[in-house]
């Protein structure tokens, strides 16, 4: 009994690799979430694509387009922007909450902005002058790096 206990804990470990494994795959823009394709057109309309990969992690789907100059933009699997990162320009303002763009306007005046990620309990943004500034959703700063 004991072996078959064991003998079987081992076929479900082996049966969840696969699933921890990261899969990664191309994917054309036109297959990405419909939110995701209105976001490049709206913000990025005259960037080329040089690539767009869909990874698939154990829980959580996400899309990652870059651009011929090097910019990127990271969606989730529901096609609302995680993560957009520009090097040869400054993020759009447009894109930024509005509490955390007001919030930066009065900390650094002037300065833009060329990284921003959210997830659903912080903003964490780079600055043009490097630095690296966290809020939480009401838009409070809550760490400060240089």
């Amino acid at each position: 009994m004991k072996k078959i206990i064991v003998f079987l804990a081992g076929i479900l470990f082996l049966c969840t690799i696969p699933m921890l494994a990261d899969n990664e795959r191309a994917v054309s823009a036109d297959r990405m979430p419909k939110k995701a394709r209105m976001f490049l057109m709206q913000y990025f309309p005259e960037e080329k694509v040089l690539y767009a990969k869909k990874e698939c992690e154990l829980f959580e789907v996400t899309y990652e387009v870059v651009f011929m100059n090097g910019d990127k933009v990271k969606f989730r699997g529901n096609g609302k922007w995680k993560q957009i990162d520009c090097r040869r320009r400054l993020v759009p303002p447009s894109v930024v909450p509005p509490h955390v763009s007001m919030k930066i306007q009065d900390i650094y005046p002037g300065s833009g902005i060329v990284e921003i990620e959210r997830d659903c309990r912080k903003v964490e943004v780079k600055m043009m002058n490097g630095m690296e500034l966290t809020f939480d959703r009401r838009g409070n700063l809550m760490g400060l790096d240089d």
